[in-house]
C-alpha cells in the first residue's frame, strides 16, 4: 500500500512539477518536452495536456513620466504532448511536442510614442523523439537518454510603417543526458542537456503600411539563436506517500544578444532611417545567462489523490535594454486517478519583481517596472497500457 502511494505522488510530481517552470516564464521559456513519460510503467504511455499563462507586466514609469499604458504583456496557452512505446526490457523511446520559447507583447500609446512597436510576439514549435537505453547497476538502473528534434519559428513586428513576419519552419538540435534510479526509494537522479538552434528567417516580408508608404509587401529576412540550457533534477522518497524533489537549470540566455533581420524598402524614407534597398534592423536584448531553482514536496493522500506544492525561483536575465526580473512562483498541483487514466491539474502564482531599462543600457526608452504578477493553470491526462 505504501509503495503505490508513493509511486502516485511520484508521477504527479513529474508532471506537474513543470507548471512553475511554465508559469515564471524565464527569458522567453516556455514549456519543456515531456520526456519524463520514458521513466512511467507500461510498455505504451500517452499524455496530453495544457497551461495557459496570464501575465500582467506593465510599466510604472516611462521617460520619467508616470505611465497610464495597460500592462503590455499579453496571456499565451502553452501545448504539451508525449507518447512512449517500449521497444525491449531496455529501451522505450518517445515522441514530444512542445512550444519551448515564445513571447507576446501589445504596447500602448505612451509607450508606442517612446520609440515601441504597436505589437510584438514570436512562436517555436518543438517536435521531438528521444529514446533510453537502460540498464541494471547496484541497487538501480542508469539510464542513457538522447535524441533530435525540429524547431520552426515565427515572428511578428507590427510598428507605425508596417509589419513584419520572418519564418524558420525547420531548424534542427538534439538532447541527451543520464539519469540513475532505484524505485524501491522513489529516488532518481537526472542530468538533460538540450542544445541551441540556429534560426535563419529567409522566408519573411515587410507589410508596409499603405496609410503611410504605397510600397506593398516586400522581401525581409533575419537571424538569430535560441539558447542551449543544462538541468539536473533529483528526488527521493523520505517517508510512505511522501516524496522530495527539486532542480536546477542554467539557460545560455547571453547567446541571445540580438535579433539581426532586414527589410526591403524601394525609395529612400529619411524619416524613418530608411535608404533605398534592404535595410539593417537589430532588437537589441544584451541578455546575460539565467538560472532557474525549484524545490517541492508531493504527498499521496490515498491511493487515487496525489498532491504536490512547490516554490521556483528564476533569475532575471536583463542588463538594461529591457525589462526582464527575477520571479518567484509557488505551484500546487493534484493526481486524481479517473476512467481509465490520470488527471492532473495545477496552478501558479508568480510574482515579478521590480526592474528598469535605459537608454545608456541600449534600451529604446527609459522606463521602470515595479511588483507585478503572473498566473497560470494547467491540466492533463495521461493514459497507458
Amino acid at each position: 500500500m505504501a509503495n503505490n502511494l508513493l509511486k502516485t505522488g511520484i508521477l504527479c510530481v513529474l508532471s506537474l512539477g513543470a507548471l512553475a517552470s511554465a508559469a515564471n516564464a524565464g527569458g522567453f521559456s516556455r514549456g519543456e518536452a515531456d520526456t519524463d513519460i520514458l521513466f512511467e510503467e507500461g510498455s505504451v504511455a500517452a499524455r496530453a495536456g495544457v497551461t495557459y499563462v496570464s501575465p500582467e507586466r506593465q510599466y510604472e514609469t516611462i521617460n520619467g513620466v508616470a505611465a497610464t499604458d495597460a500592462a503590455y504583456s499579453n496571456s499565451f496557452w502553452i501545448p504539451s504532448f508525449a507518447a512512449k512505446f517500449k521497444l525491449a526490457d531496455n529501451l522505450a523511446c518517445a515522441l514530444t511536442y512542445t512550444q519551448p520559447f515564445g513571447a507576446d507583447a501589445t504596447y500602448g500609446p505612451q509607450a508606442q510614442a517612446a520609440g515601441a512597436s504597436i505589437h510584438k510576439e514570436f512562436v517555436s514549435n518543438e517536435f521531438g523523439a528521444t529514446c533510453d537505453v537502460n540498464m541494471e547497476a547496484g541497487k538501480g538502473r542508469v539510464h542513457f537518454l538522447g535524441g533530435v528534434f525540429m524547431q520552426d519559428f515565427s515572428y511578428l513586428a507590427q510598428s507605425r510603417a508596417g509589419t513584419l513576419h520572418l519564418d524558420d519552419h525547420s531548424a534542427f538540435g538534439y538532447r541527451f543526458g543520464v539519469a540513475y534510479d532505484i524505485t524501491e526509494y522513489a529516488l532518481r537522479a537526472q542530468l538533460m542537456y538540450r542544445s541551441k538552434v540556429e534560426h535563419d528567417a529567409d522566408d519573411g516580408s515587410f507589410d508596409w503600411n499603405p496609410a503611410l508608404l504605397p510600397f506593398g509587401t516586400r522581401d525581409a529576412y533575419g537571424s538569430g539563436t535560441l539558447p542551449q540550457s543544462l538541468k539536473l533534477s533529483l528526488q527521493s522518497g523520505i517517508a510512505p506517500g511522501w516524496l522530495v524533489y527539486g532542480s536546477v537549470k542554467w539557460t545560455d540566455w547571453s547567446v541571445l544578444d540580438r535579433l539581426n533581420y532586414s527589410i526591403f524598402s524601394p525609395a529612400a524614407v529619411p524619416a524613418l532611417g530608411l535608404a533605398a534597398g534592404y535595410n539593417n534592423r537589430t532588437d537589441i536584448y544584451n541578455w546575460k545567462d539565467g538560472w532557474t531553482l525549484q524545490a517541492g514536496v508531493a504527498h499521496a493522500f490515498t491511493e487515487n489523490v496525489s498532491g504536490t506544492v512547490n516554490l521556483t525561483w528564476d533569475s532575471g536575465v536583463s542588463t538594461g535594454a529591457d525589462i526582464v526580473t527575477d520571479s518567484w512562483t509557488v505551484g500546487a498541483g493534484a493526481l486524481i486517478k479517473a476512467g481509465p487514466g490520470e488527471l492532473r491539474v495545477g496552478g501558479a502564482v508568480t510574482y515579478l519583481t521590480s526592474g528598469s531599462q535605459a537608454v545608456a543600457d541600449q534600451a529604446l526608452y527609459n522606463a521602470t517596472a515595479g511588483g507585478d504578477w503572473s498566473y497560470a493553470v494547467s491540466g492533463s491526462y495521461r493514459i497507458k497500457f
